[in-house]
C-alpha cells in the first residue's frame, strides 16, 4: 500500500474554514477519483504555529499504478482548484510513501 502525504503549514486566518473544506469537501473528492481507498487527516504537534498551524493529509493506495493515475488524471485539476480557494495562505509538501509493514 501507498501514502501520498501532503503537509501543509494553513495561514491562521483560514484555519476553521480550511478544516471545514478538507473534512466535508476536498478529501471526499479525493476519494471519489477512485485512486484512493480511504484519506486521514493529522494535526502535527509540537511545531512552531506562530504563522498558522501544520496538517497532514494523507490518502491510501492500493499500488502504485493507482497513484500514478491519480497525478495523470486528476492532480493539476484538483491543485488548481486548492489554489483558487485558498491562494496563498498555505504551503504544501507533497510525498509519496510505501508501506512496508503494518501490525
Amino acid at each position: 500500500m501507498f501514502i501520498y502525504n501532503v503537509t501543509i503549514k494553513i495561514d491562521w486566518s483560514i484555519h476553521d474554514d480550511w478544516v471545514q473544506w478538507m473534512l466535508h469537501g476536498h478529501m471526499d473528492e479525493m476519494i471519489s477519483t477512485g485512486c484512493f481507498t480511504h484519506s486521514t487527516l493529522l494535526r502535527l504537534l509540537e511545531t512552531d504555529d506562530k504563522e498558522g498551524p501544520t496538517y497532514a493529509a494523507q490518502y491510501f493506495a492500493e499500488s502504485k499504478a493507482d497513484y500514478n493515475r491519480y497525478i495523470e488524471r486528476y492532480s493539476t485539476a484538483i491543485r488548481q482548484k486548492y489554489f483558487d480557494k485558498w491562494g496563498d495562505n498555505f504551503v504544501a509538501y507533497r510525498s509519496l510513501m510505501q508501506i512496508v509493514k503494518q501490525v
